[in-house]
């Protein structure tokens, strides 16, 4: 079986947990394939902890998941040393985090001390504890859900925190339709219950060579930086997308086109994961808030510059 077949057979065995958001899932499959980081952000209760739970089962990761709050701690996540009275020697307890598909649940009721315990294993691969770096199990990736901002119990996460985050998604509410079919599956057991393992760590790998393999043409390089500058340029932001938001549009571009059958990235490509990469690295002026949002602005860049033809 090629590396694409099995990426349909992992957004087929996640969608028998998950109803009705086909979108979103292959988005995720991109973002792990491009060996990014996930932020899911919406209202309790629309299937973000299933979403992240069917694609460790389907991928066969080693899954961990912390349930953030104000009271846990940095050495929660990190881990920390004991003393061993047998050895007389401090050894090192992992932390939450020393495993390949972390669920960060709620990250933004913890605390700024607490969220910067990730960034380390998010960019570095590795956490430091009493001074010792340790490597982080491969593959690794964080999916993080968060409430939305303002909701009882939660502050807004660092600007420094947020741009480590390959995509931000929404999951939203479903159809009546789909509603209904969650229903129906539910008589018969739980969300989990029908996700099989569709491949293993090192097929896993195999598809993320193969997307990272995918072309992109110095046309669409030049597009994508057209872009970013367009937000950079804005007159209602403070802050425009930065050099790590062009390398993220690239990188989850390749999935994308990878997914879609293409050895090659098309202008569509980029559209379909703009939004969802750069939205959140942007940063309003003050007061701009009352007559516009970061969609909006980065929906704006795609309606103003202009896309090259591919043939």
């Amino acid at each position: 079986m090629n590396e694409r077949n099995l990426a349909s057979e992992v957004v087929a065995e996640v969608k028998k947990a998950v109803v009705g958001k086909d979108a979103v899932l292959v988005k995720v499959l991109a973002a792990i394939l491009a060996r990014g980081h996930i932020l899911l952000e919406d209202i309790p209760g629309v299937g973000k902890t299933t979403l992240a739970l069917a694609f460790a089962k389907a991928l066969n990761l080693q899954f961990s998941r912390v349930q953030f709050t104000p009271d846990v701690m940095p050495s929660d996540i990190t881990g920390f040393s004991i003393y061993d009275k047998t050895t007389g020697k401090m050894e090192y307890q992992p932390g939450a985090v020393m495993c390949n598909l972390f669920l960060a649940d709620e990250l933004n009721r913890a605390t700024s001390r607490t969220q910067s315990a990730l960034l380390e294993a998010m960019e570095e691969g590795q956490v430091t504890v009493d001074g010792v770096s340790r490597p982080v199990p491969q593959p690794f990736m964080v999916i993080a859900t968060q409430n939305p901002v303002g909701a009882s119990g939660t502050q807004k996460l660092p600007d420094s925190q947020l741009d480590r985050f390959l995509l931000r998604l929404s999951m939203g509410y479903p159809s009546e339709r789909e509603e209904l079919e969650l229903l129906r599956r539910r008589q018969y057991g739980q969300a989990m219950d029908g996700v099989a393992r569709a491949v293993d760590r090192e097929q896993l790998e195999q598809m993320r060579q193969a997307a990272g393999k995918v072309h992109v043409s110095e046309e669409i390089m030049q597009y994508i930086i057209r872009l970013v500058n367009a937000t950079r340029k804005h007159p209602q932001l403070l802050q425009g997308a930065s050099p790590r938001a062009t390398l993220a549009v690239t990188a989850v571009s390749r999935s994308v086109a990878f997914l879609r059958g293409r050895d090659y990235v098309v202008p569509e490509d980029v559209h379909t994961i703009w939004v969802d990469a750069v939205a959140h690295r942007l940063l309003l002026v003050p007061g701009a808030e009352r007559t516009v949002n970061v969609q909006e602005i980065a929906h704006a860049a795609l309606r103003t510059v202009s896309a090259p033809r591919i043939q």
